[in-house]
Formats: structure tokens, C-alpha cells, sequence
């Protein structure tokens, strides 16, 4: 691929794992130009084995232009990066990435003009493996349709060092059609790992598309982790479906692009016990589920089986059949959930895409909701969720 003066990007590669052999037209370290030619190539890292983890490739023309650099990692990929406006460098955009080896092809012109002798370049190299791997895991998946209060959610399996959040969080991008505001923010999940999520500032338009990148090869998570891979998925903002659950009326309404479009009556937690409060995200749901009460700090009270659950909290706020319950619509009676009965609970169940939100008013509860304990970013407000950035 030629290169003029100007800047050119080469396609995005994630960096995988192999080795080749090392060819230089002219041999030394890093590549070097052919026999009299006038602008003399460097490669960096140079060539050899073990390279350390952590920078990236970079290629410069000394005493003339780059005019063509293409760079693979073992399985051919490219990897993508900039041309300074005068010939003279090129960088990679990413960093070399765990137990990789790369291929370095350039071309360059002799003179400041770049029209003097051409000059050529390969030069190979292999990075050292990486201690320890982080690999991760989003929500939504790639191709979904989600509800309107739905994050982007990135939970890690290693532990991510607080010095190295920065770093990662510069390397994330959300792009989105149309322009929808938002911010990154840094989570402890329900499960104890670490989590990054970005929310819009307000609820989503329908119909926006979302994309997101990840250029976190090569990126140390501290504690021993590194990235190996790129990471690109994209999901799309569907129907405005929204309910509220008014706790003294036991009563939840679904709401259509802000007009309500139904009542249901049910059962939501008992003084004892009452449902938290807050703006709530659909997490997930399950057509049947046994209701088991040690998983709530019960014991061995109950073990119910249900259907059409809707999960709210990690801890166990859900909305789902309660065909036990004769005080449904009457009596707030559970156990933090919304009961209802089972045709109701497949309305709801089938209104509420995952990424909904369900609000809940008028409750007893003095429960503050953690972020991490489902995917409840809207229990704060906008202030309050732009201080979890690693920037500010």
C-alpha cells in the first residue's frame, strides 16, 4: 500500500498469536535501505524474540519520505496507523500485543521532496508472552436489539489496577448514529470483578445504532494481565418500552413512547421486605425459573416455581408469576419482587425487551441500589455517573 504525504490509515487488526521468520532486504536490526539509497529505514521494536510488551510500531525514513508501509501480525492481519504529514515516521495506533509476531514492510524515497532513490524494508519480530491474559465479556451481544435504557457494559475476568483504568478507558470508543451524549464509567460488578459501563446521559433514542471498539492490544491491565486482542461489536436501541410500578397502588404500568398503554395489578415486597426503589435496567429474563429463598438470605423458606421472570437486580428484584399469592393487587406480601399472575407476567415479560427500564415509586425502601448490582446505571444521576470516569 503507497502513501502519500498526507495521513492514511491501514485496516484494524487484533493481534494473534504465531511466529515467521525474519527477512530484511539490506539485514541489521529493525530493517535497514538498500545499498545507496539515500533514506535509511528504522524499524521499532527491532528485530529478535522477545520484545517487550507495551509500545508501539513504529517506522521512520531518515534523510527522505516514507512512501508505503504495511504491517501484519501473524495471521495476516493488518494493523492500522498514521503517516505524519511529512513522510518522515509512521506509528501504529494500537501497541504490539502478547506472543505475536509482526511483519514490517516499508518503502521510502530519498530527499526532503521524496524523489530521490527508493529504499525497501522487511523486518520481523516476535513479542513475549504475557504473563497473564484479560480477556472480557460485553452486553449487549453483538447484533442485538435492546431496550432504551440499556448500557454498554464490559466486565473484565482479571482484575483491572486502578493506575491502568485511564489508559483502557482512552482505548474504548462508543460511536453512535444518531449523536447520543454519554460517559464511561468504572464499576464493581455483583460478582466482585471489575466492570467498565458507558451510558448515554439520557435514555436512548429508538432506532439509534451503536458501535464499539476496543483498541486494547497491547495494553497492560496491571497486575500481571494484558490485552491480546481488538474488540469491535455493535447493537441497536429498539420500541421506547418503559413500565413504573406505583408500590401503594400495586399497581405497574407499561408505557409506549412515553404514552401509557396498559395497568397491571400485582404484588410487590411487604414492609418487611419492600421493593427497591429507583430506576431499574431489564437485565435478562427467563420463560420459567424455581424461586429459590436461600439466594436472598431466606433460607430454606420457600423453593416456588414461576414463570415469565423479568430480572431486575442481581440480588433478586424481578418481576415474574406468582400463582401462590391470592393477595395479588390487594397486599404488597413478597419478598421484594412484583408478583403478578401468569398471563399478566407474560405481558410484561413480553413488553419488556432486555434493556428496558422499570421504575419503581412510592416504596418504603431506603436501599440505595449499587450500580453494579445488575445493570443499574440510571440510580444515579448524570453528575454523579461522570465522576466514575478514570479521566475526571
Amino acid at each position: 500500500m503507497h502513501v502519500g504525504s498526507g495521513r492514511r490509515s491501514v485496516l484494524l487488526a487484533s493481534a494473534l498469536m504465531g511466529s515467521l521468520a525474519l527477512s530484511a532486504c539490506s539485514g541489521g536490526s529493525g530493517g535497514s535501505s538498500a545499498a545507496g539509497s539515500e533514506a535509511r529505514i528504522t524499524v521499532t521494536p527491532g528485530e529478535g524474540k522477545e520484545v517487550e510488551l507495551g509500545s508501539p510500531i513504529s517506522v521512520k525514513a531518515e534523510g527522505g519520505r516514507l512512501t508505503g508501509v504495511e504491517v501484519k501480525d501473524d495471521k495476516g492481519q493488518k494493523v492500522a496507523g498514521q503517516l505524519t504529514d511529512d513522510g518522515s515516521s509512521w506509528t501504529s495506533e494500537g501497541k504490539v500485543g502478547p506472543q505475536t509476531t509482526y511483519t514490517v514492510r516499508s518503502t521510502a524515497k530519498g530527499g526532503k521532496d521524496g524523489k530521490g532513490k527508493e529504499s525497501s524494508s522487511t523486518a520481523t519480530f516476535t513479542t513475549k508472552q504475557a504473563p497473564k491474559l484479560n480477556k472480557l465479556t460485553n452486553t449487549p451481544g453483538d447484533g442485538q436489539t435492546v431496550g432504551t435504557g440499556m448500557p454498554v457494559s464490559i466486565l473484565f475476568d482479571n482484575p483491572v489496577d486502578k493506575s491502568k483504568r485511564a489508559e483502557i478507558e482512552k482505548s474504548l470508543k462508543v460511536t453512535t448514529q444518531p449523536k447520543v451524549e454519554g460517559a464511561w464509567g468504572w464499576v464493581k460488578d455483583w460478582s466482585g470483578q471489575d466492570r467498565i459501563d458507558w451510558r448515554p446521559k439520557d435514555y436512548w433514542p429508538s432506532g439509534t445504532k451503536v458501535s464499539v471498539n476496543g483498541n486494547l492490544a497491547g495494553v497492560d491491565s496491571g497486575e500481571g494481565g494484558w490485552f491480546a486482542h481488538n474488540y469491535q461489536f455493535g447493537f441497536a436501541i429498539g420500541a421506547d418500552h418503559k413500565a413504573v410500578i406505583d408500590v401503594p397502588s400495586h399497581t405497574l404500568t407499561m408505557y409506549e413512547n412515553g404514552k401509557p398503554v396498559g395497568d397491571i395489578k400485582g404484588s410487590a415486597g411487604s414492609p418487611v421486605d419492600p421493593t427497591r426503589g429507583g430506576v431499574h435496567t431489564v437485565r435478562s429474563k427467563n420463560a420459567a425459573e424455581t424461586m429459590d429463598s436461600s439466594t436472598i438470605g431466606h433460607g430454606n423458606e420457600w423453593m416456588l416455581d414461576s414463570k415469565w421472570v423479568t430480572h431486575l437486580t442481581a440480588s433478586g428484584t424481578f418481576l415474574h408469576s406468582a400463582p401462590w399469592n391470592q393477595s395479588l393487587g390487594v397486599e404488597n406480601n413478597s419478598h421484594g419482587c412484583f408478583g403478578m399472575t401468569t398471563s399478566d407476567a407474560k405481558r410484561v415479560y413480553d413488553f419488556l425487551p432486555i434493556g428496558s427500564t422499570v421504575e419503581v415509586k412510592n416504596t418504603s425502601s431506603t436501599k440505595v441500589t449499587d450500580v453494579g448490582n445488575g445493570l443499574e446505571v440510571w440510580q444515579e444521576s448524570w453528575d454523579q455517573w461522570q465522576k466514575r470516569s478514570a479521566l475526571k
